[in-house]
């Protein structure tokens, strides 16, 4: 009888973390934060911090895991505004993401007409207010879960500085912070909701500074050597190599500096480019190029050139896996809606969306699950081939906006926003606890994901062995 009665009581332990498990509705924290979202959404999105110095918004971010029990890793890979925060023990380990930062050259305020904030040269106009809000939440509900069931298992929210044009992930991959991660869960804000596969193009970027020799434009012009010359000649060189290149290339620049007036010739000038594809390999191709160019340009002016890489990153590796699995947990949680002060709110934004516009009524769908390729980068997809990753797209901006306008940094600080970011948080946190509840997903992913890397596959970052441009905004 005593044995008997000892097998079915270890039989009961056994099986009571599943019942809990299925008795605790993990949707139930991510609802109670709902004001937490709002808030911590709203005070990034005033903030509006450039890439390295997002003191605040990374300060918040911190303060808010550390109130709920996380430890916190601060400085990490060298950054000052990157963190790691955990809570739990055992395995699985799930990541999530946290971006922060915000985009210089674009103004507005939460108007959904044009209107700009005397004295901002920044804003969210790509939502990584909102991506770092819906994270924590995300973070939070797991950790309750976690909590509540008494299932193994840690959860991470990895705060990612300077997303844009500054890698802020990059470096933290190279660092190995995610080398005992299992999984990583990412989202971003979009106009859509989606968990569809979709990968980025690789890229690589760097400011070319030329210098000459400075002098009177009229008076002595044949005592100067213009950098601005040496500039334009390699614009036009590069310019003229587009057409020698394959589809998926992208080549894009902007001259930072050329010179304060017509009559002095300029000592010094600088351009800035970014160059993408699919292909790591054809990024380095491309490259070598594009430095051939600067090159020439030097030397057909008679100026000197030097150049600073100033990030990169490695395309995003899919796992339909993971991919197909969180397509279905944000199928079933559907689409949301509008009240109708964000239906008028809404509509007069789409006005201003002209030929692009959508339906108003997407946001309550979800987008068909296809595999395509994106012509974004970012640096998640370095995380991607350090640890299985999975993403998807909430609606936190009106049906038809494009990122980095002002219509989407007017939805990144209205409700708007935050409904969609709450969606995220929803289904990132439906996705955790599938990973860590099914076995069989976990062991299928990672065998995609060891089959997509190869056997072979050795990490190799787009940034070489530089340490992180910490002064790149400033």
């Amino acid at each position: 009888m005593r044995t008997l009665t000892s097998l079915a009581a270890v039989a009961a332990l056994l099986v009571a973390p599943q019942v809990i498990a299925q008795e605790v509705d993990p949707l139930d924290a991510v609802e109670a934060q709902s004001e937490r979202t709002t808030r911590v959404a709203q005070e990034i999105w005033d903030h509006a911090e450039l890439g390295y110095l997002e003191l605040k918004s990374s300060g918040l971010l911190k303060t808010e895991l550390q109130q709920e029990g996380f430890t916190v890793r601060e400085g990490v890979a060298g950054i000052p505004t990157a963190f790691v925060g955990e809570w739990g023990e055992g395995g699985p380990v799930i990541a999530l993401l946290a971006e922060f930062d915000a985009l210089p050259g674009i103004n507005q305020s939460a108007a959904p007409v044009r209107e700009m904030i005397d004295g901002k040269d920044a804003s969210h106009a790509c939502g990584h207010n909102l991506f770092g809000a819906g994270s924590l939440t995300a973070a939070i509900a797991i950790k309750e879960w976690l909590e509540k069931t008494g299932t193994p298992g840690r959860v991470r929210l990895y705060g990612t500085p300077a997303e844009e044009g500054g890698s802020g992930k990059v470096y933290m991959v190279r660092e190995g912070l995610f080398d005992d991660v299992d999984f990583t869960i990412d989202w971003h804000p979009s106009d859509r909701n989606s968990a569809a596969a979709r990968t980025t193009l690789a890229n690589r970027s760097a400011k070319f500074r030329f210098t000459g020799v400075s002098a009177h434009a009229a008076g002595a012009p044949e005592r100067g050597r213009s950098a601005l010359d040496g500039v334009e000649a390699m614009n036009m060189m590069v310019n003229m190599m587009r057409e020698h290149t394959t589809m998926n290339t992208r080549i894009h620049y902007v001259i930072t500096e050329g010179g304060a007036a017509p009559n002095v010739i300029p000592d010094s000038a600088e351009v800035f480019y970014y160059v993408r594809h699919s292909e790591a390999d054809e990024v380095k191709a491309l490259w070598a190029r594009l430095e051939d160019t600067a090159r020439g340009a030097a030397l057909g002016t008679g100026t000197q050139v030097e150049w600073e890489i100033i990030h990169g990153n490695n395309p995003k590796l899919v796992n339909e896996t993971l991919q197909k699995a969180l397509d279905a947990k944000l199928r079933d949680l559907g689409g949301f809606t509008y009240t109708d002060e964000e239906k008028i709110w809404a509509a007069e934004i789409s006005k201003s969306l002209g030929d692009a516009a959508r339906p108003l009524e997407e946001v309550e769908q979800i987008q068909p699950y296809e595999l395509s390729l994106g012509y974004g980068s970012t640096d998640v997809g370095d995380v991607s081939w350090a640890t299985p990753t999975v993403s998807l797209a909430t609606a936190t901006w009106v049906p038809g906006t494009s990122a980095h306008s002002w219509q989407s940094s007017a939805a990144s600080g209205h409700s708007i926003g935050a409904k969609g970011t709450q969606h995220a948080a929803k289904a990132m946190t439906l996705m955790a606890v599938e990973l860590y509840t099914k076995p069989e997903l976990r062991a299928a992913a990672k065998a995609e994901f060891d089959a997509s890397r190869g056997p072979d596959y050795v990490y190799e970052s787009l940034l070489g062995d530089r340490d992180p441009p910490l002064d790149y905004r400033r």
